[in-house]
């Protein structure tokens, strides 16, 4: 296991809640680095803003994010999580994908269950995969790292917004009972289901505190009381 993976790890198991600030090419992750922080995101939002000037709309491709990751993970030391937006095709690429984020350095990968081209999951219009699709996206980023790549799978689902709650908690559950290592239910709308999520579905939770998004932006202290592990 290489030492970023080990230390993912040992921050997922600590006591605090972890601040994870989003990076989008070496100079901010040095930044976030040189600031304390012990751990960073490439975010596909940030990246399609800095290398694009453009919308989080599924125009980046996976060739672009494994590129942009790669100077990052060259610039700092920190367990950095990439995202790996819906694994850029069917569960075949899904697996290409996880395994060639773990071979540049990256000690978790996002993969969510958005209907590509995805897009941010705070905006309108998004729309996920049916079940079936969902679970064996999940099932192939497990496969991977099951099979040798030295690499955490963050599991998300983007259905709070298009499909309601209870199916939000279902495919969390459910990736939960596949084996992923940490989950993230992208978009509730308020406090109350930020803690039904924590107090029904166990194992390592993200919250995603995105300004004027449509989850409320607590303080790190209320989201690790709430049962956050990462924000």
């Amino acid at each position: 296991m290489s030492p970023q993976t080990q230390r993912l790890r040992e921050l997922l198991h600590g006591p605090e809640l972890l601040r994870m600030p989003c990076c989008f090419d070496a100079l901010s992750a040095r930044l976030i680095e040189r600031a304390g922080f012990p751990l960073t995101f490439m975010s596909g939002f940030a990246v399609a803003a800095a290398r694009l000037a453009r919308p989080d709309t599924g125009l980046l491709s996976y060739a672009e994010m494994l590129d942009q990751g790669r100077s990052i993970l060259e610039a700092v030391p920190l367990p950095v999580i990439g995202d790996g937006d819906t694994g850029y095709g069917n569960p075949a690429n899904v697996r290409r994908t996880v395994e060639g984020y773990a071979r540049a350095g990256f000690a978790g990968i996002m993969i969510e269950d958005q209907l590509a081209p995805k897009r941010c999951g705070h905006t309108r219009g998004t729309e996920v995969v049916e079940r079936d699709e969902a679970l064996a996206r999940i099932r192939a980023a497990l496969d991977a790292r099951d099979s040798g790549a030295d690499i955490l799978i963050m599991a998300r689902t983007d259905a709070r917004a298009t499909r309601g709650m209870d199916e939000a908690l279902w495919r969390m559950q459910a990736f939960a009972d596949l084996g992923a290592d940490i989950l993230f239910l992208e978009a509730p709308r308020d406090e109350e289901e930020m803690r039904l999520f924590c107090r029904r579905i166990p194992g390592p939770k993200m919250a995603n505190m995105l300004e004027e998004g449509a989850t409320p932006v607590l303080p790190p202290a209320r989201l690790q009381e709430i049962g956050y592990k990462i924000a």
